[in-house]
C-alpha cells in the first residue's frame, strides 16, 4: 500500500505535466553527455510517467503480483543507483521524481528510495509464496487499458497545459508577492577554500578565509574555490526578468501596469508552433485600438535567429529576451499566452486553446487591419504638411475582449474537470472490482 501510494503520487503530478518530464529528462541527456538522444525526452518522459502511475495503482490492486513485484524489483533498483549517482556527482540540481510538486535534493531523493527498497525487498523475496487470481487474461487488460488511460490523459495535457499547475505561475498569482524575501530570512552560506603555495618549499596547502597566510613574502595566491553547504531561502519567483533590446529590465514595470499586458512566451522560437505565432499578429497589433492593452513577445531565442523567422512568417512585432528556464516555468506550451493586470495573473493558455482575435470578434479584426494599413499617400501628405502630427486609434477598451475570452479559459478548465472527474471514476471502480467475484476468463 505504501508503495502504490508513493507511485501513483509520482506518477500523477509528472502525467499532468508531461513537457516538466521531457525537460528533466532533457537534463539529464546532457549531463551525461548524452545530448543525442534529447529527442527521446517527452516520449519517454510520457511512458515513466503513465508506468509509474500504473505500477502504483496495480500494487494496491495486487495484479499479476509475482510479475509486479519482480518488475518493481529492477525499477527500484536501477532508479536507487542512479540517484545515487545524482547525490555523489550532481549533475542536476534535483531528480524530478516527484515533478514541481514536491521538490528533493539528490541526497533526500537517494535516502527516500533507499527507505522504499526496504519494502520492495520483502515484496521481492516472498514473491513465489503469492497467491494470484485465474483471472490472468482479465488482469493483463485491465493492466493495459489503465496505461493506455494514463498514456492518453498525458498527452491531453501535453496537448494543452497541466490540469493542476504546481509552478509558481498558477492564474490567480500575485507575482510580486511571490518575488518578496521575507526580512530575517536565511542566506545562502558558502565554504571557501584557499590554496596557496608556499615559496620556499613550492607545496601548496588550502587554508579557509579565517586563517589564509598574510605574509605575501613566504607564500603565493594560487586558486579559490567557493562550495554551496548550506541554502538559504529562496523565492518562489526570483527570476522574472524581461529585457528590451537596450538591456533594461521591464518587470517592475510590467507588474506595475494598472492596465491588460499579455504576453506571448516562446523559449524557443525555432521549436515553437508557428501558426500560433502569426496568431499573435492580430493581439500584436490591438495595441493601436486599445489604450488600456499592452502586447509582449518574449523569447530566449538569439536575436538573429529572431529576426530570421520573424522575416520568414511575416510577424511585424519584436521580441523582448528572458531567460529560457524562466519562460519555461511560466507556461507548458511554446508559445504560449499569460494575461497579466497588476501583476496578477488572470489567464493562461497554452497555443492550442488561444484564440485569434478574430475568433473573438470578427469586427475588432476588422478594425485592426484598418488600423494596422500603411498610410495612404494623401495621408501622408497632410501629415507633413502639419494639418495633423498623428493618427489616434484608441476607440475601444480591452475589456470588451475580457469576458468571452476569460469564459473560453473558463471552459477549457471545465473540460479539465471534467477530464480529471471522468479518469477518478474509472479508477475507483477498478478498485470496486476486486471486490466483487468475476466469471472466470
Amino acid at each position: 500500500m505504501i508503495l502504490g501510494i508513493v507511485f501513483i503520487f509520482s506518477g500523477f503530478v509528472k502525467i499532468v505535466d508531461p513537457l516538466g518530464s521531457a525537460y528533466k529528462l532533457g537534463d539529464y541527456f546532457y549531463a551525461f553527455k548524452l545530448g543525442f538522444l534529447e529527442f527521446t525526452a517527452l516520449p519517454l518522459g510520457i511512458f515513466l510517467a503513465a508506468f509509474e502511475l500504473v505500477l502504483g495503482i496495480v500494487l494496491i490492486l495486487g495484479y499479476r503480483r509475482r510479475v509486479v513485484f519482480l518488475v518493481l524489483m529492477w525499477f527500484m533498483s536501477f532508479f536507487t543507483l542512479l540517484t545515487f549517482i545524482l547525490a555523489i556527482f550532481n549533475p542536476v540540481s534535483d531528480c524530478g521524481c516527484f515533478g514541481d510538486a514536491l521538490i528533493l535534493t539528490n541526497w533526500q531523493t537517494f535516502f527516500k528510495n533507499m527507505v522504499l527498497m526496504v519494502f520492495v525487498l520483502l515484496l521481492y523475496f516472498q514473491r513465489k509464496a503469492e497467491d494470484e487470481s485465474d483471472h490472468r487474461v482479465g488482469e493483463w487488460i485491465v493492466i493495459a487499458g489503465l496505461f493506455l488511460m494514463a498514456s492518453s490523459f498525458s498527452l491531453w495535457n501535453y496537448r494543452h497545459i497541466p490540469l493542476i499547475d504546481f509552478r509558481p505561475y498558477d492564474v490567480g498569482t500575485v507575482i510580486a508577492e511571490e518575488m518578496v524575501v521575507p526580512e530575517g530570512a536565511p542566506q545562502d552560506e558558502y565554504e571557501t577554500t584557499l590554496v596557496y603555495k608556499n615559496k620556499k618549499t613550492g607545496k601548496s596547502e588550502s587554508f579557509t578565509m579565517e586563517n589564509y597566510p598574510k605574509d605575501t613574502l613566504m607564500w603565493e595566491f594560487e586558486s579559490s574555490d567557493s562550495k554551496l553547504i548550506k541554502k538559504g531561502f529562496e523565492a518562489p519567483i526570483h527570476d522574472f526578468a524581461v529585457m528590451d533590446a537596450d538591456g533594461t529590465n521591464l518587470a517592475d514595470e510590467i507588474l506595475a501596469d494598472k492596465n491588460y499586458s499579455l504576453m506571448m512566451i516562446s523559449y524557443n522560437l525555432s521549436k515553437s508552433d508557428h501558426s500560433a505565432l502569426q496568431i499573435a499578429r492580430g493581439w500584436s497589433q490591438l495595441e493601436i485600438l486599445a489604450d488600456d492593452f499592452t502586447f509582449y513577445a518574449v523569447t530566449a531565442t538569439p536575436s538573429a535567429e529572431v529576426e530570421s523567422i520573424s522575416s520568414a512568417l511575416n510577424l511585424g512585432y519584436g521580441f523582448y529576451a528572458a531567460d529560457e528556464i524562466m519562460l519555461k516555468t511560466v507556461v507548458r506550451s511554446n508559445p504560449g499566452f499569460l494575461l497579466l493586470k497588476n501583476g496578477i495573473i488572470l489567464g493562461k493558455w497554452g497555443n492550442s486553446d488561444f484564440p485569434a482575435i478574430e475568433d473573438l470578434d470578427p469586427e475588432w479584426s476588422e478594425l485592426v487591419g484598418n488600423a494596422s494599413a500603411p498610410v495612404d499617400e494623401e495621408a501622408q501628405l497632410l501629415m507633413e504638411a502639419g494639418v495633423y502630427e498623428e493618427f489616434s486609434f484608441d476607440v475601444v477598451d480591452f475589456d470588451r475582449f475580457l469576458p468571452e475570452l476569460l469564459f473560453k479559459q473558463g471552459a477549457k478548465a471545465g473540460e479539465r474537470r471534467a477530464t480529471i472527474a471522468f479518469i477518478m471514476g474509472m479508477l475507483i471502480l477498478l478498485l470496486l472490482t476486486q471486490y466483487v467475484s468475476p466469471a472466470k476468463v
